[in-house]
């Protein structure tokens, strides 16, 4: 069969940075016909330098990377420095990337890619705020039919909140693009913290990347080092959430994954849930499904599947 052609939209983040590892190592399975940057955890300069890192660090250099929106569509950007540190990628020393960055508009990209390729081909995976994606929509409506399905991480349910009481970071970030995506009509796939609360990097899955010798593994191990301090404080576990490799580990191993096809509804109004995933888990209204929301995972059966590909770069 041939490689699923996929658009990874990201914030890199130290997470995002691991999923796109796992991609660019899984060239069989998945085609990354380009990455688009868009301001989340870090602003936007940030995270398209993080994204072209990535991609050396993978040995990936001819992948084409673009720059997207600088901000939410109506709002001031929040940003997440507190996690990921300064630069998004903090904790091991990185390099200036070498590869340019394209000199199309990230949304550009998308809407050319998706009325390029054939209909039904190409799948969108959003790992931060979902701007440059609602943007590309509100800008060329045409493209939404032609979209094979969108899998992104973001929202929660059962485990309510992470940047507010209510509401997960990239759905906060940008609440207006997530209604709109939510309601596009696309194929969702959902990964929210329901699910990547789930993987955690414990002290021997960090070691496994680390024992691997390679540089791919050392990062993914210093980044994890880094990045679990905090949400080992915040949650009292016993490592940090693997939050957008999920999105990927679904297009290779779907299996590892259980969920519900539901209604999500986005919260734009109220100050108190402003981002809120509003998902009805439960089936109690008579709101049309959406998404499939996921809820469970094979913890063990991930971290086989990460820890076997990066140790391919």
């Amino acid at each position: 069969m041939a490689p699923r052609k996929i658009i990874i939209d990201t914030d890199p983040g130290q997470d995002d940075a691991v999923a796109i590892l796992l991609a660019l190592a899984s060239p069989e399975e998945i085609d990354v016909l380009g990455i688009t940057a868009v301001a989340g955890n870090v602003p936007l300069p940030l995270t398209a330098k993080n994204a072209r890192i990535v991609c050396e660090l993978a040995g990936k250099p001819g992948t084409k990377v673009f720059a997207g929106c600088d901000a939410p569509l109506k709002r001031k950007l929040v940003t997440a420095e507190h996690v990921h540190g300064k630069t998004g990628l903090d904790g091991p020393q990185l390099p200036e990337p070498k590869m340019a960055l394209q000199a199309a508009h990230g949304v550009d990209f998308i809407i050319d890619t998706l009325r390029r390729e054939p209909k039904g081909s190409v799948t969108l995976c959003p790992l931060g705020p979902l701007t440059n994606i609602a943007t590309a929509f509100r800008r060329a409506p045409d493209i939404v039919e032609r979209v094979q399905e969108i899998v992104l991480m973001g929202g929660a349910y059962f485990e309510v909140g992470n940047i507010t009481p209510a509401a997960e970071f990239n759905i906060y970030v940008d609440p207006e693009a997530a209604e709109i995506v939510f309601k596009s009509g696309v194929p969702l796939v959902v990964m929210p913290l329901d699910v990547t609360h789930k993987v955690l990097t414990t002290a021997p899955r960090i070691q496994a990347f680390r024992a691997m010798g390679t540089e791919a593994g050392r990062m993914v191990a210093e980044w994890t080092d880094f990045f679990e301090r905090f949400d080992k404080e915040k949650y009292g576990s016993n490592g940090a959430p693997l939050h957008d490799p999920c999105v990927i580990a679904w297009l290779l191993q779907p299996g590892l994954f259980k969920g519900r096809h539901i209604n999500v509804e986005i919260e734009t109004q109220s100050e108190l849930t402003l981002g809120m995933t509003v998902a009805d888990w439960w089936g109690v209204t008579d709101r049309a499904p959406n998404a499939v929301f996921i809820g469970d995972v094979d913890a063990d059966g991930f971290f086989a599947l990460l820890t076997d590909r990066i140790s391919r770069l």
